[in-house]
């Protein structure tokens, strides 16, 4: 039930009084929920005027008032209403928040969280250690990732701790799996995949210890795990590759020879490349292309030139193999979509190989543009923010003048001939 009368209620929540309201509420909600102080109204029109001078018992004739809260509180209280300040702004309208206590209680929750990592560090076997300390005044430095509650936090931070103690501490143990570890700690195998915040949590606290760098890649991040003998997973993502035929007399190099004497595609894992020799003829040119459907084709069409597939997005492992035959000397030349996202790709491919653009300049784009209109193939719209390619400055312009994406499947078969083609 309503603590005001339905007539007192009903004339407090007109229009006249709305911005008092609104005025005094924000008053109170950062003053401590105190009916003490004042606040100025400008500006008024004649029903705010009057119906001010209404509840405040004098007559209002200017454009601006000030209205004292312990006033404007004893008016209440003799009033119909019967009732204070707050208690009438909480039966007008939501319960009044106290900011002022709400911000010392989230100040007080946020100490909670490092005086924990504190008494935490203080009680493990890395106490005598030199990097804690500094690991928690990076940490402090850096404070909670967004949405990440005070509890939350303290958790995880413990959680880290424990397995820093695990890894850097007296009784550390052998090599473990990275999941194995997760799974330990966490419940969950997925508990330290890259990108958690538990993760980087562990990783700087591993590079500190370790006097080293906190890596920016995921190459990086995994050769670090290692130094504290945690293997990734190195067998789920793969670099699907063809024709490519290395050197040397290991089961790894005789595979690849093999399939490529089939014409077979190959998916070459991390793992993988840990022990593959790839040696192959310096100035060996490798072909680069973003979608898979290219290397099917290549392979369908036994196509004899080397080819590496990035699948869309150039995962690490990508980077990883083309890293390993560019310090064989192989040269490369790359092909992509013609969308936003494939010139971006292309453009980083390109830096970082010096790769020769493979039909992708502004005549090729046309070309497969108009070509694809006369064929009556439904046309896809270019969408998304222009990306200016590094190989060729009058792309962009032509693309976002045609307003077409054209994907790799819309010169196939220039490729796939290009592929079929002695060196």
């Amino acid at each position: 039930m309503s603590g005001l009368p339905s007539a007192t209620r009903e004339w407090l929540t007109g229009p006249g009084l709305t911005r008092l309201w609104e005025s005094v509420r924000k008053r109170l909600e950062s003053n401590g929920v105190q009916a003490t102080g004042s606040l100025r109204l400008t500006a008024m029109n004649p029903q705010e005027r009057n119906d001010l001078s209404l509840l405040l018992g004098k007559p209002l004739t200017g454009a601006a008032v000030t209205v004292q809260l312990d006033v404007l509180d004893a008016r209440l209280r003799a009033s119909a209403a019967g009732l204070g300040l707050r208690q009438t702004l909480e039966e007008l309208g939501p319960p009044l928040t106290d900011r002022r206590a709400a911000r010392a209680n989230a100040t007080a929750r946020r100490e909670q969280v490092w005086s924990s990592l504190s008494s935490s560090l203080d009680a493990s076997p890395l106490a005598d250690q030199e990097w804690p300390r500094q690991w928690y005044d990076l940490l402090r430095r850096a404070g909670v990732p967004r949405g990440v509650t005070p509890e939350a936090a303290v958790w995880t931070l413990q959680q880290a701790v424990q397995i820093l103690t695990t890894l850097l501490g007296p009784e550390r143990g052998g090599a473990r799996g990275r999941g194995e570890l997760a799974a330990m700690a966490t419940g969950s195998a997925h508990g330290l995949d890259d990108g958690t915040w538990l993760a980087r949590l562990v990783q700087r606290g591993v590079a500190l210890a370790h006097g080293t760098e906190f890596p920016d890649d995921a190459a990086g991040r995994r050769a670090l795990w290692r130094l504290v003998s945690v293997t990734p997973d190195e067998v789920s993502s793969t670099v699907l590759a063809y024709g490519l035929r290395p050197d040397g007399e290991g089961w790894r190099e005789r595979a690849l020879r093999e399939r490529a004497e089939h014409h077979a595609e190959a998916h070459v894992t991390p793992r993988d490349l840990h022990d593959l020799r790839l040696q192959l003829p310096a100035g060996t040119l490798i072909h680069i292309c973003e979608n898979p459907r290219v290397v099917e084709a290549a392979a369908d069409a036994a196509c004899v030139r080397p080819l590496v597939c990035t699948s869309g997005s150039a995962a690490t492992v990508v980077f990883r193999l083309l890293d390993a035959l560019a310090a064989t000397g192989c040269r490369f030349t790359y092909h992509g979509d013609f969308d936003w996202p494939g010139i971006a790709l292309a453009n980083r491919v390109i830096r970082r190989y010096d790769a020769v653009p493979w039909r992708m300049g502004t005549a090729d784009y046309e070309h497969l543009a108009a070509r694809s209109q006369a064929e009556g193939i439904p046309q896809l719209a270019l969408d998304g923010r222009p990306v200016s390619a590094d190989w060729d400055p009058d792309l962009a312009p032509a693309m976002t003048a045609l307003g077409v994406a054209l994907h790799e499947e819309a010169t196939l078969e220039l490729l796939v001939d290009d592929l079929s083609r002695q060196a």
